[in-house]
């Protein structure tokens, strides 16, 4: 079983430091990362011999983490569904998600998913790892999805999520008119106080922002290009119904099924930061077929 494990020779810099002190705040491994190392079948040597994390370095010094096989979840079921990769490397899948097809399962039922899809990936190339998707799309929304290989990459990716430093951008076909060509919708988030899944635009809820560019207007709806500040459960969704130009097909917050059987939301570009490569990553996808094929009405209505 292949396994994730780094190599780090330390410099004059971190000379002197605590082998754990290195290892939480100059390469961001978790408390919590460190003890499983510790506990289940993971190691940490130090020039080739196994040390306790009080070591204190020295120039030189040649350290490797051994990070522990990693257990999957039993509701996930490993499912030979081929899956659409754009990008691999030891630490990162990114992979074109289509639309249908839940990025995880449901507890209570275990239905096929982009996870299991995953899993059974892993599973087929012996990989000893779970699924760590770094972002999520809805089950109908299609498009470029981030899938971390092992929990320190996912650590890493997280951080920079939260730190609006993973860029996304998303392609939508919304209903009506949208008289402002460009803007940004600020309006906190929430889950709808009736249901377990419908959220909305409430002062009690969490702060959430999307910028938008209408790139095509047409008499019965847009083609609108939307850049996301930050990452709310159905926040393209939401956002634009609050609007008053619910997504075309997105039934569950006022779009309507007109050619189109799913919301139209595609997740079209993703920019981010490599932390182990120390580089940037581009990505992008085009619409899929249903979306082009919903779009080409638009232009032949507005004809």
């Amino acid at each position: 079983m292949k396994k994730a494990h780094f190599t780090w020779i330390i410099t004059e810099e971190v000379e002197g430091l605590l082998l754990r002190d290195f290892l939480r705040f100059n390469q961001h491994i978790s408390r919590k990362a460190l003890a499983d190392i510790k506990f289940n079948d993971g190691k940490i040597t130090v020039n080739d011999r196994e040390e306790n994390v009080r070591y204190i370095l020295n120039k030189g010094d040649v350290v490797r983490v051994f990070f522990p096989k990693e257990e999957v979840s039993e509701w996930i079921k490993p499912s030979p569904i081929p899956l659409h990769i754009l990008f691999e490397d030891e630490h990162l899948l990114v992979l074109n998600k289509p639309p249908g097809l839940p990025t995880i399962p449901s507890r209570d039922v275990k239905e096929e998913s982009l996870a299991g899809a995953v899993i059974h990936y892993y599973q087929r190339n012996d990989y000893s790892y779970t699924f760590h998707g770094i972002n999520r799309l809805d089950k109908d929304t299609s498009g470029l999805m981030m899938v971390a290989k092992h929990r320190y990459i996912h650590d890493l990716f997280m951080k920079q999520q939260q730190e609006y430093k993973v860029h996304r951008i998303y392609k939508a076909l919304v209903h009506g008119n949208i008289t402002e060509c460009k803007g940004t919708i600020d309006a906190p988030i929430a889950r709808k106080a009736t249901s377990i899944i419908e959220r909305e635009v409430s002062s009690a809820g969490q702060r959430a922002i999307s910028h938008y560019t209408v790139e095509e207007q047409y008499s019965n709806g847009a083609l609108v290009k939307i850049a996301l500040e930050t990452g709310r459960t159905h926040q393209i969704r939401v956002h634009f119904s609050y609007l008053g130009h619910p997504l075309l097909g997105d039934t569950l917050y006022g779009g309507k099924r007109e050619g189109i059987d799913r919301q139209a939301l595609h997740s079209s570009k993703l920019r981010f930061f490599h932390p182990i490569e120390k580089r940037e990553f581009t990505f992008s996808s085009p619409l899929p077929s249903d979306m082009e094929k919903k779009l080409e009405a638009l232009k032949i209505e507005n004809i």
